[in-house]
């Protein structure tokens, strides 16, 4: 590697994590394999100014044999110990949050759990029943640009650390395809899903080529030969798993044809490059997906910068009229952004259009660089790099 993963700093994280705790006992962290989250908690256990109920620390991985023996009677391994307990991928014994539930309720025993998983809680049902009341959840996200200060490469290989680390764009890429393979073969059957490999595999792989688009289950189905249910169960699959974001439509009563389909995207952009064979820069300028490409990374991003969850976000569109590629809802004002792969964007019809209908009070278009200019007294072009600062 290139660099030393523990020396880039996640305060966000941090901050949130202690924030949830003052709330409730147990705090979920749920984000993809291998984004960070196993070395941000034992950061967090290092760190000394928490408090005093959670300087000591008990820390479970259930990949580790030993662990998971450890934690064959919860209740007897985890009753007696005190302040902060760590149990690390946790969609691997869902049984357990029934006893976490039972060790919650009694205050006296000074415990408080972080709880690490790779799966979303829709996912792993059992936390969300058992835990209710009693729970905050968090997602973790591969790295991005409040966090590492190179965009190029980030877009290129994606925000997972090894894959951004990589001394090669090519080291990067076998990672990525490893990625690959394990989460289809390994991970998929962990999580007690059981469906034929290689038809998920080429569904990810044309999936990939609707990036940034609406998704069509029933064009998918017939191009794989898989039903309409089907392709909608392997969507809330790699949904569920962190893989794929399905963007919501907004619509109102517009009097107008507005789309309600959701738009698809590969959140990774280093996955979605991996998806369509695309190693370094050349290759990324000259493909054809390069604008998509483009404008998933900028959502990921800006959806990150506000902190935005689910509800908060969606993309607009009237049919053959206007869009816009996102707006956030979001502490009581409407944010309307267009995303762009141009170095000077102008105004369009679409964007007065999407100003209006939605009563923006602003609307940014975000390209590359670092320029910033304005078409309108409510609408701005800006550099990415000049947004996130």
């Amino acid at each position: 590697m290139s660099d030393d993963f523990h020396e880039i700093p996640r305060p966000y994280l941090f901050d949130a994590i202690k924030e949830c705790f003052s709330v409730n006992p147990i705090v979920a962290l749920l984000g993809p394999r291998q984004c960070g989250k196993t070395t941000l908690a034992r950061a967090f256990l290092s760190q000394t100014s928490f408090g005093e109920t959670l300087k000591a620390a008990n820390y479970f991985d259930l990949e580790n044999y030993q662990d998971l023996q450890r934690l064959s009677d919860p209740l007897l391994a985890l009753r007696n110990l005190r302040g902060l307990i760590v149990v690390d991928e946790i969609q691997r014994k869902p049984d357990l949050f029934p006893t976490l539930r039972v060790l919650a309720d009694d205050r006296h025993l000074q415990q408080h759990y972080l709880i690490l998983g790779s799966a979303s809680r829709e996912l792993i049902r059992q936390s969300s029943e058992s835990l209710a009341g009693r729970i905050s959840y968090l997602e973790m996200t591969p790295l991005n640009l409040s966090e590492v200060d190179d965009s190029e490469r980030l877009w290129l290989r994606g925000g997972f650390p090894d894959a951004f680390l990589a001394n090669t764009d090519h080291q990067s890429m076998i990672w990525r395809r490893d990625y690959i393979r394990t989460y289809l073969e390994q991970d998929i059957p962990n999580l007690g899903i059981k469906i034929p490999t290689e038809n998920l595999r080429r569904f990810w792989y044309m999936l990939a080529h609707y990036h940034a688009g609406q998704l069509n289950a029933s064009d998918l189905g017939r191009s794989l030969n898989l039903t309409h249910n089907t392709i909608k169960n392997y969507v809330d699959i790699l949904t569920g798993t962190f893989m794929v974001r399905q963007l919501p439509a907004w619509y109102n009563n517009l009097g107008k044809r507005q789309v309600k389909t959701p738009k698809i995207f590969i959140r990774d952009s280093g996955i979605l490059h991996t998806l369509l064979g695309i190693e370094n820069k050349e290759q990324l300028i000259l493909h054809p997906k390069i604008g998509a490409s483009w404008e998933g990374f900028v959502t990921q991003e800006i959806i990150n910068r506000h902190h935005a969850v689910e509800g908060e976000y969606f993309y607009w569109a009237i049919h053959q009229q206007a869009e816009l590629d996102l707006l956030i809802i979001k502490n009581g004002k409407r944010l309307g952004f267009e995303v762009k792969y141009n170095a000077a964007p102008a105004l369009t019809k679409s964007m007065r259009v999407a100003q209006e209908c939605l009563e923006l009070d602003e609307l940014t278009v975000i390209c590359p660089g670092e320029i910033s200019y304005p078409l309108t007294e409510t609408i701005k072009v800006v550099g990415l790099k000049n947004y996130l600062i």
